[in-house]
This record gives C-alpha cells, sequence and structure tokens, in this order.
C-alpha cells in the first residue's frame, strides 16, 4: 500500500496587508494580510523551495518520479518537471510530468503519484506545486490570492500514513478560468461559482468517499477542505458535516490566503505536523469537479527542515502596493540592472552542474573544496581529480558582504552581494534574497535558494542565491 513519507510547504518572506491594497482603491479590505511572492520567485522557485524541504534527510537515488502542478508554470511548452528535477539534482532516469490547468491539480498530481508506487511503477514520487496566479486590480481576488509552494513525497508500504481511498467527480463549469491569452484569472457571479460549483461538488465528493468507506463524518480526524474565501469555508465544513472541534484543519486565508493548486498540499503539511498515529485524514479539492482523497496515520510524518509556524512567524510587510504591482509584473517600473548580458542556453545546458544543480567541487588528492566545479585544483593543480558536492544541502555563514545601491532593480535598487562560507570549506559569491539589507553582518547563518534572475535571451533564467536561515 502507497503512502506520504513527509510533506512541506514554502512560504513567501513576504506578506502585504489586505488594507494596503484596499486604501489604494479607496475600498474597503477583508482581514488578515496574503503572502506575496518575492520580485525573484515564481511558481517554480516556490516549488523547488518546499521540494528541497521535504527532501531534507532522504536519499535522493531512490526518487523514481516528479510530478509538478500549477497553473502558472514558467512554460507553457516546455516541462518545468524536467528543470525541478534538475535543481533538486536527481538523476536523469527519473520520470518527470506536469500537471496544470485546474486548481485541484496538485491533488490529482499526488493520486498519481500514489498509484505509481501503488503498482509497483515507481519506488518513490514528489509532488510538489507552486502557484503565483494575478487577479485583476481593484477586485477581491487581489486581496484573497496568496503565493506559495508545497511538496508531498510519497512511498511504499512502509510510510507512515497510508493511502486508503480516493472519489472524484468531475464537472463542465466555468466558474473560474484563464485563457491562454488571459493574464488575469476570471471568475463568474459569485453565488452562480458558490452555490452551483464549490459548494455542489465538495460536499458531495466528501459524502461519497465516507459512503464508500462506510464511515461517518465524526470518525474523520483532520478534515483538510481548501476554500477561495472564509464565508465559503465554513459553509462547506458545515455542509460536510467536518465541523467538530479541531476536525477542521486551518485553511490559512486570513495569514496566507487561498494559493490555488498547492494549498490542499500546504493544508495537508500542516496537518502532518500535529497528525497522530491513528488518526483518520480527509482532504479534498475543488476544479472544474472535484476529489476527495481519505488517509491513515500509521506513524508520525517525517518532519521537513522547517515547518510552517517558523515560516509564519518570520516574514515582513511589503507596506507599498506600487511594489506589490511591479514584484507582481503588472507594472514595470523604470528599467534597471544595467549589466545583464543575454545568455547562452547552449552554456546554461554544459554547465547545469554548477548552474542549475548548484554542484561544487572537493580535490581527492589535497581536499579543497571549490565553487563551481574547478577541473583543474586551485591549491595543488592536479586536473580531473575531483567528487562533486550539492551546496543547497549544507548551511553556510556569511563571510564578507556589500550592499549595493546601483545594481538592482527601481522596485527593490538594494542588492547584497555577498560570499558564503558553506559548510564543506568552498565560497560561494552571489546575490541575497529574503532579507532587510540593513541588518545583514558578518556571520549570519544562510540557505542557499533558487531564485529567477531575469527573462532574457527567451527563456526564464534561474540561478542560486543565498537567504537568512529563517
Amino acid at each position: 500500500m502507497a503512502g506520504i513519507i513527509s510533506a512541506a510547504a514554502h512560504i513567501p518572506y513576504l506578506k502585504i496587508e489586505r488594507n494596503v491594497i484596499g486604501k489604494a482603491w479607496g475600498r474597503g479590505s477583508l482581514p488578515g494580510c496574503r503572502s506575496v511572492a518575492n520580485s525573484d520567485e515564481d511558481s517554480m522557485t516556490m516549488a523547488a523551495e518546499a521540494a528541497t524541504l521535504c527532501l531534507a534527510g532522504t536519499d535522493r537515488r531512490k526518487l523514481d518520479g516528479v510530478f509538478y502542478a500549477s497553473t502558472t508554470a514558467p512554460y507553457r511548452e516546455k516541462q518545468s518537471s524536467t528543470l525541478l528535477a534538475t535543481v533538486l539534482d536527481l538523476r536523469d532516469e527519473v520520470q518527470t510530468v506536469d500537471m496544470g490547468n485546474s486548481l485541484r491539480a496538485g491533488l490529482s498530481a499526488l493520486k498519481l503519484a500514489l498509484g505509481a508506487v501503488d503498482s509497483g511503477q515507481a519506488e518513490r514520487v514528489l509532488v510538489a506545486a507552486g502557484e503565483q496566479r494575478n487577479a485583476f486590480p481593484r477586485s477581491d481576488q487581489e486581496q484573497v490570492f496568496g503565493d506559495a509552494g508545497a511538496a508531498v513525497l510519497v512511498g511504499g508500504h512502509s510510510a507512515p500514513v497510508a493511502y486508503v481511498d480516493s472519489y472524484v467527480v468531475s464537472n463542465e463549469i466555468t466558474d473560474v478560468w484563464r485563457t491562454d491569452r488571459d493574464s488575469y484569472t476570471h471568475t463568474w457571479e459569485a453565488r452562480f461559482v458558490s452555490s452551483q460549483g464549490y459548494l455542489e461538488l465538495m460536499p458531495r465528493v466528501v459524502k461519497g468517499l465516507l459512503d464508500k468507506q462506510g464511515l461517518e463524518p465524526g470518525q474523520i480526524d483532520l478534515a483538510i477542505l481548501p476554500a477561495p474565501d472564509t464565508r465559503t469555508f465554513k459553509a462547506v465544513v458545515k455542509a460536510t458535516g467536518l465541523a467538530g472541534e479541531g476536525q477542521s484543519v486551518n485553511p490559512l486565508l486570513d495569514q496566507v490566503g487561498f494559493c490555488g493548486t498547492p494549498q490542499v498540499l500546504i493544508m495537508l503539511a500542516l496537518a502532518l505536523e500535529r497528525a497522530k498515529p491513528g488518526q483518520k485524514i480527509l482532504l479534498a479539492a475543488y476544479g472544474d469537479g472535484a476529489e476527495a482523497m481519505l488517509l491513515e496515520v500509521k506513524a508520525e510524518a517525517a518532519k521537513p527542515r522547517l515547518d510552517l509556524a517558523t515560516q509564519m512567524e518570520n516574514r515582513a510587510f511589503l507596506d507599498s502596493y506600487a511594489r506589490f504591482l511591479s514584484f507582481k509584473e503588472i507594472v514595470e517600473p523604470q528599467p534597471g540592472e544595467p549589466f545583464r548580458l543575454v545568455p547562452s542556453a547552449t552554456v546554461t545546458w554544459r554547465e547545469a552542474h554548477s548552474l542549475l544543480r548548484c554542484h561544487g567541487s572537493t580535490c581527492l588528492e589535497c581536499g579543497a573544496a571549490a565553487f563551481p566545479i574547478e577541473r583543474i585544483c586551485n591549491n595543488c593543480r592536479s586536473v580531473d581529480r575531483y567528487q562533486t558536492v550539492r551546496l543547497p544541502d549544507m548551511k553556510g555563514q556569511v563571510f564578507t558582504f556589500s550592499r549595493d545601491n546601483l545594481a538592482g532593480r527601481p522596485d527593490d535598487p538594494v542588492v547584497v552581494q555577498t560570499v558564503v562560507q558553506m559548510e564543506n570549506g568552498s565560497r560561494f559569491y552571489g546575490l541575497m534574497t529574503d532579507c532587510d539589507p540593513a541588518q545583514v553582518e558578518l556571520g549570519m547563518p544562510v540557505w542557499l535558494t533558487l531564485r529567477k534572475f531575469h527573462d532574457l535571451g527567451g527563456f526564464h533564467n534561474y540561478y542560486w542565491k543565498c537567504r537568512p536561515a529563517r
């Protein structure tokens, strides 16, 4: 029987109070705040960050597949899961699959992964999702949406959280959509979306799954029911009968927002942080139909390197609506970063071990460590006598840094140029992100993180930066 080994989520460092958005338009605001992807983040980098947390301490050679789910994938004709497998430093023989076009693609990808393991086609599969949806300025969705990533590691019969059963219904309804020409998500009239879509199908799949298993709502210990807003969440909890004390997992709508595809996986990661052996977990997701899944906790799941509570406590406010629009690429400020060079797809491919996998080298003759990979040892001058090592698995410390006030974007002008001393003795030179430049100091502990540098040459350019340990 297949099951879940671990789950993790990535909540961006930045958040914006909803009243900042409301005041910009002279309208009311919803309570709380929403998460905002940094200017160098997108759905891929957020999924990669969550996947890195999820895989910490595991043997990556045992992974047979990577399934990536998003409605805002960085490419329309290029597989994102292959890029994700590369930056996670997985072997070339893994099966890579992209899923999208539906907000329940995250749960569908999880079901597909469980089926692959259950059938014996794979030993372990990673499911990752990331989302960065744009809503029309001044709309309710602009305040409701949130940016985030999540990942789940699926394994075989020894997995601590066992997969029991699932139930699915499909429904052709134009309620929330975006065509290939749209920049913003469209929604139909709210009452129609709720009554004929979400509140019609979510209770139906939950009831269908419970009836299939001969269970009553009270026998479910943790219910994961993602919803587009607080009112709908309360309504579906009531309609499904899963309103018992502590039964429904917090959807984080007032702290993070509705994150689309990864939302159900984020809530699963939150549930697994407190799930106890013997408990039953029900999770469901909506999108052109609905899907529900039943899990049973056999033992406590592996804990991620960074839990949700710690991430939520260590965020910074984005207090400018103009910067919010700029970070979301809705408005373009005066062009900055003057020292851009058009990249080469050939060089990116040839140097993928250093650029994407973030490999350094360790000399087999003298033990000297270096980044990027050095064929000729800078210490003993031996040639091609090295082994590679993955740096993002290591913690580092700021060795030296400078604050550059001229090299940044107009909406984010200060760039922290950083040299990081890694645990193996190598030094990583790059930019620091997710930080207050005034608080950077020598010896600060940091991790490496994949980020989007820019869009030049007609394709997205990803590379590694460092960020303070949250």
